[in-house]
């Protein structure tokens, strides 16, 4: 154990990935990092960083409950070690109740807990339904300071730091496991702010960085003092552990500022997150490599260079599955851009497949009109294609359809929507150009692609097209896409009613043929893959609406309320309505 004086504190930050339900191999990171952090006094994880975080329903089983346990025990009896402390997450079962907790072990034991107050239930949180909420926490004595451990949520609201100021604490250290989604990292830090504000205490924020399911943790931890300024600013998107140096003052604990990490803003943040997400859940789910479709469009070409950049190339199979429709310029182009990539690249007509489909079919079609039927038949082949290769390689597919196509069903179940993991979900049309341009002129540290074009210009500048019959195009069958995607934006994000969008300007039938597509699609986002999450309010986790649902939205504005209807309000006199 370290004999450091009271007045200097060396505090570690563990920015770091954990695996959710890998235990033993969560474990390994925090005796590595201990091993890192030598000199170090005290190591703080992120939130429940040995479960790995969110756990959902796994961390409901008893088992999985007595291996954590286990396991931090474990870890508690190794820091006799002499060497530093550490505050690690995990799932605690007590008098019957289980909470988000954290441990802090050291010098051979468990030395206190601390479980979390507030426990967010809104997006994509569901904690209330596995946790209690805990007892406002008072400060941990730790080597003669009084430190404070409100979890991820405990600082969104004042109440758990107030009792922690109240009660002597001395220096926030706050475990997080904080989703990646647009605009949140100015929404921690200003609401870091207002606990550093509120509680006159300085604050170490640590968040977990990875992939998991859907939602990507980006990190970017940091510290603030007192006085409101950065001391120090981690990198995102990168596992790191970091030492901060501590000094006592007459006005409270001071951390020693360090360089601050260059963050990155807007598409590039959504860019590196779709890489860290494909990246993670490949890996984390032991799949060799990803095979994907490239047809030659932009969604393709975007989710191939994710692919590389995330993976190599040479973890990235790529096949051209042309059919009649395709295009001499689809052909081109998909070999232009696989040859950017430096994937492996091959070319599967579908002819045989298609017209064996058709024909299979003929005493049942026959005397009917070609439609959609037909068209479909064209994107289940390539999906089927695409699942053999799957299953004899051991290749994960990666699925391509971007949010504007998942909104309103532009995409064939069982076709172009097979597959295991889609980066693209969450970005709508216009940003995967935008996107798309992007990479042509950067990538993100740590990507593992080539630099420079890797979306030939031609992709980027031709009109969308699935390519399933003669001269077709999207706009054929959509709203041009800056049209759609901008009512799909208040339609989705922002559950605004028809007549608010037909008030800001947008045409009426538009907007309600577009309402009507999001509607009747929710059958299809019900069985897409999962994808990463990059906006406010992605398909699947955020938005739940029920597939069987008559209620449509006839455009009439709302009406006002009716102030000579008494509405009946509860009453704290038991028996007594108004």
């Amino acid at each position: 154990m370290s004999s450091r004086p009271s007045d200097r504190l060396a505090i570690a930050i563990a920015q770091l990935n954990a695996t959710v339900g890998d235990i033993a191999g969560n474990a390994d990171k925090v005796r590595a990092a201990r091993r890192e952090a030598r000199d170090a006094d005290l190591i703080v994880f992120p939130e429940l960083f040995l479960s790995g975080y969110p756990p959902e329903d796994l961390v409901l089983k008893p088992a999985f409950q007595a291996a954590c346990r286990e396991t931090i025990e474990t870890l508690a009896r190794e820091t006799a070690d002499g060497g530093p402390a550490a505050l690690v997450g995990l799932p605690w079962r007590h008098d019957g109740k289980l909470y988000n907790a954290v441990a802090l072990i050291d010098g051979g034991k468990i030395t206190a807990l601390r479980f979390k107050v507030d426990l967010p239930n809104y997006g994509v949180f569901d904690e209330k339904r596995i946790f209690s909420a805990g007892p406002l926490p008072g400060p941990v004595g730790f080597r003669g300071v009084r430190i404070g451990v409100p979890i991820c949520e405990d600082i969104w609201g004042s109440d758990p730091v107030e009792c922690i100021a109240e009660t002597g604490g001395e220096i926030l250290l706050v475990p997080n496991g904080s989703p990646y989604r647009r605009g949140v990292v100015d929404e921690r830090l200003n609401v870091a702010v207002s606990r550093v504000i509120e509680s006159g205490l300085p604050l170490l924020y640590v968040n977990q960085v990875g992939g998991q399911d859907e939602l990507v943790f980006e990190g970017a931890s940091f510290v603030l003092n007192a006085d409101k300024s950065f001391a120090v600013q981690l990198p995102a998107f990168r596992e790191c552990v970091v030492t901060t140096q501590w000094h006592r003052t007459p006005d409270g604990w001071r951390c020693e500022p360090q360089p601050l990490a260059v963050m990155d803003e807007g598409d590039k943040v959504d860019y590196a997150a779709c890489v860290l997400g494909l990246r993670d859940y490949v890996g984390k789910n032991g799949f060799k490599g990803v095979v994907l479709g490239l047809s030659g469009g932009i969604d393709s070409a975007l989710c191939a260079a994710i692919a590389v950049d995330a993976l190599g190339a040479e973890r990235v199979r790529c096949v051209m599955l042309p059919y009649k429709y395709t295009a001499t310029e689809s052909l081109t182009d998909a070999a232009a851009c696989a040859k950017a990539l430096g994937v492996t690249y091959e070319v599967l007509p579908i002819a045989a497949a298609v017209e064996g489909l058709t024909a299979a079919l003929e005493p049942m079609l026959a005397g009917t009109q070609r439609d959609v039927t037909e068209e479909n038949l064209q994107s289940r082949a390539r999906g089927t294609m695409l699942m053999a290769i799957s299953n004899k390689f051991g290749l994960m597919v990666v699925t391509t359809g971007n949010k504007s196509e998942m909104s309103v069903g532009y995409a064939t179940l069982y076709g172009d929507m097979n597959g295991g993991f889609n980066p693209i979900k969450d970005l709508y049309k216009t940003e995967v150009f935008r996107l798309s341009r992007l990479r042509n002129g950067w990538k993100p540290e740590g990507a593992l692609g080539p630099d420079g074009v890797v979306i030939p210009e031609n992709i980027l500048v031709r009109p969308p097209s699935a390519e399933l019959r003669e001269n077709q195009k999207d706009e054929d069958s959509l709203p041009p896409y800056d049209v759609l995607d901008a009512i799909l934006r208040r339609l989705v994000e922002g559950e605004e009613s028809v007549a608010a969008i037909v008030a800001a300007g947008y045409d009426s039938a538009t907007v309600l043929r577009v309402d009507r597509l999001l509607n009747i699609a929710e059958y299809k986002r019900r069985q897409a893959a999962p994808g990463v999450k990059v906006t406010l309010k992605n398909f699947g986790r955020d938005r739940r609406y029920p597939i069987t649902n008559r209620y449509r939205d006839t455009g009439v504005p709302l009406p006002q309320p009716d102030e000579t209807v008494l509405v009946a309000q509860p009453s704290t006199a038991a028996g007594v309505d108004v």
